[in-house]
């Protein structure tokens, strides 16, 4: 159905704003599904996973991978991250396009200062927080999301520092607006994203023989290779593909190996002997 990417600096505000708008989205009529995900939800904290670029690399797989798992068109999925990446956001945004479904960026647009001052107070406190080294890297590699790109559109803005974030805020309002507004031919103001040839599956036609084929020469081959694997090194002399499928019997198939190979080379020295002749 959407996929609502929710992006902001560290401690500024994404967490409220992503359950504000399930809030708000759950009051609708009829109540969509909707999921949110963000790294508590897959076991991961914040630090470890911002620690040095490698693991922040696997923490944005380890989100993609999740959210191309739960896209549906039944569905609103929330991303709530930093997602401070446009290119990050670009291949999020792929994977809805690829889904055929609504796409949306909500950012949280926090003064510098604000966020360094919640996650001092959340340290103090004793919530989850940034340590001040990652704290200060992120804030500055965050790139700020442009409504002009198509992977930042359409951009909802709130500003937590000024306004509080509530279900009823103006940004949130709009958002459910466009995630749940029906479409037909003549509507302008929301865009579903439709799959490209490039990224829908390939399909192979059912007729299509050749590929029947060497999928049932695959199939073999895995049984075999299967049952070698639990043969432990003995020797095997049959082997069963399954109900209704007749036993393969190695020792058949070696004898009639070792004929071809007699009449292959019967017939290559004879057709020498007449060559030299």
């Amino acid at each position: 159905m959407a996929l609502v990417v929710i992006c902001g600096q560290p401690c500024s505000g994404k967490s409220t704003a992503a359950t504000a708008l399930a809030g708000a989205l759950a009051a609708v009529d009829p109540k969509p599904t909707i999921r949110i995900v963000d790294e508590s939800s897959l076991h991961l904290g914040r630090n470890p996973s911002y620690a040095n670029m490698n693991a922040e690399k696997n923490l944005r797989g380890v989100l993609r991978s999740e959210v191309d798992r739960s896209l549906s068109r039944d569905s609103i999925l929330i991303v709530d991250s930093l997602n401070n990446i446009k290119g990050y956001r670009y291949e999020l945004w792929c994977l809805a396009r690829a889904a055929g479904i609504r796409y949306c960026v909500l950012h949280c647009d926090t003064e510098e200062n604000q966020c360094r001052k919640w996650n001092t107070e959340r340290r103090d406190d004793g919530e989850s927080s940034y340590d001040e080294n990652i704290f200060e890297d992120l804030v500055r590699r965050f790139e700020k999301p442009d409504r002009r790109n198509r992977w930042d559109s359409p951009l909802f803005e709130l500003w937590p520092s000024r306004d509080e974030i509530k279900q009823s805020s103006e940004a949130i309002s709009e958002a459910v607006i466009y995630l749940t507004k029906k479409v037909d031919s003549k509507t302008r103001d929301v865009r579903v994203l439709q799959p490209t040839i490039a990224t829908q599956s390939a399909r192979t036609p059912e007729a299509n023989s050749l590929y029947e084929m060497d999928q049932a020469t695959q199939e073999v081959i895995n049984a075999v290779m299967a049952a070698q694997s639990q043969g432990l090194g003995s020797t095997m002399n049959k082997i069963s593909l399954g109900q209704h499928l007749p036993t393969i019997s190695f020792t058949i198939i070696f004898v009639n190996y070792i004929n071809l190979m007699y009449e292959y080379q019967t017939t290559k020295i004879h057709n020498i002997c007449n060559f030299d002749k």
